[in-house]
């Protein structure tokens, strides 16, 4: 509330009028204010109690009135919103105004702890998972069976609620990921990627309307792992920065212009926080990835480990192989890849290896599930 209200203060004044109080802190208010009501209800329940030995500890109309109530629901609007409040200050804590109200505005008043605002805006996420705990703590102590029935009923449902919640914030989550690296990875059109294919200027255009862009704005497509590797090329090593997805493997050439295709200024680009450390570090100096080939589908994926004896003659550390084959089986592309540390390699190798584990896995289930006939019956 120090930072709402100071930013409310400042704001009355004509500073930062830019700042977004609802991107920034969503129903903060509405969800203290309930909170609040709810804690003192309960309180003035047990203070009934202790001042009347004859009062019974009558838990059940409160928690009704709560729980099935707006308690959840105003927990679950203010978390919704958290993904995305994270990735709204990450931009604003680079402006130099936003900073000074952030440090010497408010994180000097002794109220905060010396805590920073995005630990205190996970706070509410941590409160609301805490609901079952207290539930389950007055179900132990409930001697009232019908009571007893109700508050469990309760309490699996605010467990229901907050599994839902997981999932879709989750969801969030990936969404701004994936929107993130939409900004940062390029896909070179096809005659700018290999020379040999040749595109007159006037057929250009209808080639770029399909674009490759749009293969990251599947909400169901997951990230699995990613990292900067080295590229063993005939002369040199190139770095790249591969992601491994849910159903591809994408390699990108890494480039530090200032500008990206477009003429955009990738250094201006929110971070997303749920990013790597690295990438949101490569992604604040104005990097970006360029694609290198086309994505490697997991069931066209050879993985092949590099032998002691080959690290020896070429000069290779913690390297590994990645073959790409096509749909007869015919070798399109080998990227000869070279890791920091032993440690990196074998990760990466164990990481794809799952990947192309449970992506077929995935779809021989699919595939059986397609084909299969039902059951004759034994009147046939």
């Amino acid at each position: 509330k120090i930072f709402m209200n100071t930013l409310k203060y400042l704001q009355s004044n004509e500073f930062l009028l830019d700042v977004d109080l609802w991107r920034l802190f969503a129903n903060l208010e509405e969800l203290n204010k309930i909170s609040l009501r709810f804690l003192k209800t309960f309180f003035e329940t047990v203070k009934n109690h202790v001042s009347k030995s004859d009062s019974p500890m009558d838990f059940s109309s409160i928690l009704r009135m709560f729980f099935q109530g707006d308690l959840c629901q105003t927990h679950q609007i203010y978390c919704l919103n958290y993904t995305s409040a994270v990735f709204y200050l990450e931009k604003l804590r680079q402006r130099e105004d936003f900073g000074i109200y952030l440090k010497q505005w408010c994180e000097q008043n002794e109220q905060c702890k010396r805590l920073h605002l995005p630990e205190l805006l996970v706070a509410p996420l941590h409160r609301l998972t805490r609901y079952p705990l207290l539930l389950n703590n007055i179900w132990k102590r409930s001697t009232d069976e019908t009571e007893k029935g109700f508050i469990q009923s309760l309490k699996e449902k605010v467990e229901k609620s907050i599994r839902d919640l997981e999932g879709k914030v989750k969801w969030l989550d990936n969404f701004q990921k994936f929107r993130q690296l939409q900004e940062v990875i390029i896909w070179p059109q096809v005659w700018d990627r290999d020379k040999r294919f040749f595109v007159p200027e006037c057929l250009k255009q209808s080639l770029r309307e399909n674009s490759s862009e749009n293969i990251l704005s599947s909400a169901n497509r997951f990230l699995l792992h990613e990292g900067r590797l080295a590229l063993a090329e005939s002369t040199r090593l190139l770095d790249v920065y591969l992601f491994l997805f849910d159903d591809f493997l994408l390699i990108t050439k890494i480039k530090r212009n200032k500008k990206k295709y477009g003429g955009t200024d990738t250094s201006l680009i929110p971070v997303c926080p749920s990013l790597t450390p690295e990438l949101q570090s490569f992604i604040r100096e104005g990097g970006f990835c360029t694609v290198l080939d086309q994505p490697i589908p997991l069931d066209r994926l050879i993985l092949k480990n590099i032998e002691p004896v080959h690290v020896t003659v070429f000069s290779l550390r913690n390297a590994f192989l990645i073959q790409h084959e096509n749909r007869y089986q015919q070798c399109i592309a080998v990227f000869l890849l070279q890791a920091q540390t032993e440690t990196a390699k074998k990760a990466w190798m164990s990481q794809i290896e799952m990947a192309i584990s449970n992506y077929t896995t995935q779809h021989e289930t699919k595939k059986s599930t397609a084909f299969c006939f039902p059951v004759e019956s034994s009147e046939i």
